[in-house]
């Protein structure tokens, strides 16, 4: 098994992933939506005892539900938590259920190293890897970051005939992982959920919505990573303003600027001879500008 068709591979419950989710704004609704579909696969006998017990039947909707597809897909702008949260969910999963997993990254930048017709091998070579260490008391995640590098709609009319094939191929896995019987789940993040092939979404059991912070988000933000600053709820109101939407042509400051652009560079200047202040992180700001947004 060639491990550069993957970016990364983890053992799972993971430590530094834990730690990383404990810092994400809005992650626990997210994972409660994606966990509570995800049961219904993870334990179809449950499923099955619950609906006895309140119906004295098993209801003719339950072997639909045991058989939905094990795909998330997370959708959303660039720089809005999707691949930082699929790690989170995998790794709660498998803490929540008290079980083992292994995390697989897959790489998709071999589709631009002029690999297109090599594409279907790479799929197939994934999901056998994941099937591989999927077990009894193990569950296997795949991680398909940028997945509209690989799942690109079909009626594209650009699209060669190898890649059709790819997508293909792809289908035909998603299918196949069913009979591991929630043993193996699929995250794919996309920015641009309008590429992903029709055939996938449809495959889809969540699709995940991630946006840029808003207002409540933005200010939770700013208090967990600032709270030794002391800042007033005044100064924190007003921060969350100048990387709002309304103050930034419509577009809003995302999770991304904020951590990795903004905080670094107010530390940046203020180390280490002088203390962050609200002034610095106010001018720090006015100079950087909100990632584009993706279309």
């Amino acid at each position: 098994m060639p491990l550069s068709i993957f970016d990364n591979t983890l053992e799972l419950p993971n430590i530094e992933i834990k730690e990383r989710t404990a810092h994400l704004i809005g992650f626990e609704n997210k994972y409660q939506r994606i966990f509570n579909n995800l049961k219904i696969l993870l334990d179809p006998e449950e499923l099955i005892k619950w609906s006895n017990k309140f119906y004295k039947i098993e209801l003719p909707i339950i072997s639909q539900l045991t058989n939905r597809y094990p795909l998330i897909i997370l959708a959303g702008d660039a720089g809005t938590g999707k691949t930082v949260s699929a790690e989170g969910f995998a790794d709660r999963i498998v803490r929540d259920l008290k079980k083992e997993g292994f995390l697989l990254k897959l790489n998709t930048r071999v589709r631009g190293e002029g690999l297109h017709g090599q594409m279907g091998s790479l799929v197939n070579d994934a999901f056998s890897e994941l099937k591989t260490q999927a077990g009894k008391k193990r569950l296997a995640f795949l991680l398909i970051d940028e997945a509209d590098a690989i799942a690109t709609t079909r009626s594209t009319l650009q699209m060669h005939q190898e890649e059709k094939s790819a997508v293909n191929t792809l289908i035909q896995k998603i299918d196949a992982v069913r009979e591991l019987k929630g043993r193996a789940i699929i995250f794919m993040a996309t920015n641009r959920l309008h590429f992903i092939d029709e055939a996938i979404l449809r495959r889809s059991a969540v699709v995940l919505e991630f946006k840029r912070p808003n207002e409540i988000e933005r200010k939770e933000l700013f208090e967990k990573n600032l709270h030794a600053l002391k800042l007033t709820a005044k100064q924190i109101q007003k921060l969350s303003d100048l990387t709002s939407p309304e103050e930034n042509n419509k577009v809003g400051h995302s999770y991304s600027d904020i951590i990795l652009k903004i905080l670094p560079e107010a530390i940046a200047m203020s180390f280490p001879d002088k203390p962050l202040t609200f002034e610095l992180l106010c001018e720090t700001i006015s100079n950087i500008k909100p990632s584009p947004e993706i279309i």
